[in-house]
């Protein structure tokens, strides 16, 4: 098996894969291998703000919720980390950020010798023998540059490409125009003292960078643009976090078309442009004691976009249109930075050799089985799985995230030792 892209979701499969060859054979070899764009494993980096918190529980971690019992649970980290009392101490299921992360690299870690980091899939050719595709070849090459390529070949190929960052049509990043996932690395290495912000977008990540801009920049002004109201908070209540359940992939893959999309309607609001309660409060109340004190440095210009984004030597001209009177404001920012969310890596480009083969829905996105494997022709018979968000339109809001990473990687793990 070779895996495309190390992070979360390849992780937790290299561990099921690790654990079940075990416990089926009592083998401690097998043949797998994974490739990372990254020069080192990294989830998230640019938002490891140091006071963040995860927004799931530590026990959907890599292999709780498949097998508790496992070497590679967040509890056995804390363990070799000699923290478990104090964790246990802190009454919290939500861990800081910053040490989820140190977790998942302390996972990672064990599988040093399997993974290919700086590396870029370049293609993955069919290899044809007998008139059907029994295996494919795995053309990967430095990611910093050059053309020589190494070329492994594999019976299963797993596709676990993540997101990739989202701006507007138009806007492209440059020195004073950023995404929220470089929101740490660009502003640590700021050559001035920023004086003006402006944060576009009205989820969680947005959120954050406006705490964050407003508090580590002491002197600096922070207009946020909402193209709602205000912040919307998070549903996490207890019912409405069942749809994240393994349980509920079963179900919602065997929904007909229309009902799947009324469950991603009716339940976007639990992860989609929505923000935790505590942090939309404490935003709130910075904001409005700043206005008591005649110091407002937090501004919110909500039912507001920005249509316009210009660069010039010392700043970004920014237009921002209020969408109920239509009047419309020009400010001058040092930085915007736009936490406009993400979309999932395209695997097309990577498969485009099989395209033939690999079968399609009504809208031209991958079909997929209820194990991951991709739908083929019977003339495929290696196997072809994806996971991550481009799987949400099969399997459901869980697909792309932390929530079913364990379960969801051994079933992959299960179906390519099965078949």
């Amino acid at each position: 098996m070779v895996g495309i892209g190390f992070g979360p979701s390849n992780l937790a499969l290299a561990i099921a894969l690790q654990e079940m060859i075990k416990a089926d054979t009592g083998r401690t070899e097998y043949a797998m291998a994974f490739h990372e764009r990254q020069p080192r494993f990294g989830w998230h980096r640019g938002m490891l703000m140091e006071d963040a918190t995860m927004q799931v529980s530590f026990l959907k971690d890599l292999a709780t919720m498949r097998n508790a019992t496992s070497r590679y649970t967040f509890v056995a980290y804390l363990q070799e980390q000699g923290r478990v009392a104090e964790f246990i101490n802190s009454k919290t299921l939500y861990p800081l950020r910053v040490e989820f992360h140190d977790y998942l690299e302390w996972a990672a870690q064990q599988f040093d010798a399997s993974v290919s980091y700086g590396s870029e899939i370049v293609a993955v050719r069919p290899v044809i023998e007998s008139g059907s595709v029994e295996y494919v070849d795995v053309v990967a090459r430095s990611a910093s540059g050059g053309s020589s390529t190494v070329v492994q070949r594999a019976r299963n190929v797993v596709i676990g490409m993540g997101l990739t960052p989202r701006l507007p049509d138009g806007i492209e990043e440059s020195e004073r125009i950023w995404h929220s996932s470089q929101l740490l690395h660009r502003a640590d290495s700021l050559p001035y003292r920023p004086r003006n912000f402006v944060v576009v977008g009205s989820g969680q990540s947005a959120a954050e960078v406006a705490d964050y801009l407003h508090r580590t920049f002491s002197d600096a002004n922070v207009h946020t643009v909402l193209s709602r109201y205000g912040y919307s908070v998070a549903d996490d209540s207890p019912f409405a976090n069942g749809v994240f359940d393994p349980e509920a992939v079963d179900r919602f893959y065997t929904s007909s078309a229309d009902a799947k999309q009324r469950l991603l309607d009716y339940h976007g609001n639990t992860n989609y442009s929505v923000v935790d309660l505590e942090v939309s409060q404490d935003l709130y109340r910075r904001s409005y004691q700043e206005k008591v004190l005649g110091k407002q440095r937090l501004r919110m210009l909500n039912s507001s976009r920005v249509t316009s984004a210009e660069e010039h030597a010392d700043g970004v001209r920014v237009t921002v249109e209020a969408m109920d009177s239509g009047s419309v404001r020009t400010m001058d920012a040092d930085v915007i930075v736009y936490a406009t969310g993400y979309r999932p890596s395209d695997a097309a480009p990577l498969l485009s050799e099989l395209a033939g083969e690999c079968k399609r829905d009504e809208e031209g996105r991958l079909a997929v089985e209820r194990d991951y494997r991709v739908i083929t022709s019977e003339a495929v018979r290696c196997g072809i799985y994806v996971h991550g968000a481009v799987t949400e339109h099969s399997h459901g809001l869980s697909a792309g995230l932390l929530s079913n990473t364990a379960v969801r990687s051994g079933e992959i793990a299960r179906s390519i030792l099965r078949r």
